[in-house]
């Protein structure tokens, strides 16, 4: 007979504290310093009860990725829903550093683990296609063309271009980053009629 074995609440305070331990772990020394011996340790508790609300250390991955998955979800179609200016919200979302960094880990963790790999593509697929149905309303209300351009293209390299943004700062080479940034501004201040915000102003590093 298969016994069941008793796990923690979702909705935990430890819980929540084991899981703030993780993502910080990642941002600031990077997904291989996460261990479950790591994570007891920096909340002051033991292995075991770590075990008690996480079998295995995917699964603390994943409840990790889902829990800032649901909370960017909610938080994303909120901001976007009600936006003047969805294409610049989408592209001051995209150039917050420490989100950009933490989807980074993510994304080398998911290279090595097939679970996690399949959450992340689920969250960025949802959000990819939350970012096409606000931008393409958009378009319609306002009878804009884009210039030619296809949604999907602008958001794609919109994404792409702070991704690598942040990253290459973070190992201080900045060639190209200002001109980047400057001609995405200007494409949506024409399509939006807004001008440059201190947001996508890049961050000062060494130039490489």
């Amino acid at each position: 007979m298969t016994s069941t074995r008793r796990m923690g609440t979702e909705h935990s305070k430890t819980r929540h504290q084991l899981l703030d331990i993780v993502e910080r772990l990642m941002l600031e020394e990077g997904y291989a310093a996460v261990g479950i011996r790591r994570v007891a340790r920096e909340a002051g508790v033991t292995p075991p009860l770590v075990h008690y609300y996480f079998q295995t250390l995917d699964d603390m991955f994943i409840a990790a990725l889902d829990r800032r998955a649901e909370h960017l979800q909610v938080r994303q179609t909120q901001i976007l829903e009600s936006a003047d200016h969805p294409l610049r919200v989408m592209w001051e979302l995209a150039n917050q550093p420490s989100g950009t960094t933490l989807t980074n880990e993510f994304a080398a963790l998911a290279a090595h683990r097939k679970k996690i790999r399949s959450h992340l593509a689920d969250y960025a697929q949802r959000y990819r296609t939350l970012q096409l149905s606000v931008l393409t309303r958009c378009l319609e209300q306002r009878g804009h063309s884009m210039y030619g351009i296809a949604p999907e293209a602008a958001i794609f390299l919109m994404t792409a271009i702070c991704q690598v943004r942040i990253r290459e700062e973070s190992l201080g080479v900045t060639t190209g980053h200002a001109e980047a940034l400057a001609l995405v501004d200007q494409f949506i201040g024409r399509l939006e009629g807004d001008g440059p915000t201190a947001a996508t102003a890049p961050a000062a590093g060494v130039d490489g």
